[in-house]
């Protein structure tokens, strides 16, 4: 479904890391509990310290490009499998290990939680 994405939008950037790319894309669909996400405009930066993704998608599948606008930027601990997740942030607001505000921290293990399930 990312590579589809991908290749519809001549605008996007070529993907430099596909599993990191698919890693928050997935983040994203557990987050907002739907079964898929519609993913617009990619970046990645597997060769950053944490390597990191920042993505559009939308849980709207037949959205248009003008309107796939929520945001996840995702960090991992290294830019290899398994990709485990350090911080997510959706349109904002992060989540971490190390979060202070309970409700975050608790969503963010979630996250790490389904990951590990997927895995």
């Amino acid at each position: 479904m990312l590579t589809a994405a991908l290749l519809a939008a001549p605008t996007l950037a070529f993907a430099q890391a596909p599993g990191l790319e698919e890693t928050c894309s997935l983040v994203a669909r557990n987050f907002e509990m739907a079964t898929a996400v519609k993913v617009g405009v990619v970046q990645s930066f597997p060769e950053l310290t944490p390597p990191g993704v920042r993505l559009t998608y939308s849980t709207e599948l037949d959205a248009e490009p003008a309107s796939i606008t929520d945001t996840i930027e995702c960090q991992f601990e290294k830019a290899t499998a398994p990709f485990k997740l350090v911080k997510f942030c959706l349109n904002g607001t992060c989540y971490a290990a190390d979060e202070k505000n309970p409700e975050r921290r608790r969503r963010f293990e979630e996250a790490q939680s389904l990951l590990s399930r997927s895995n």
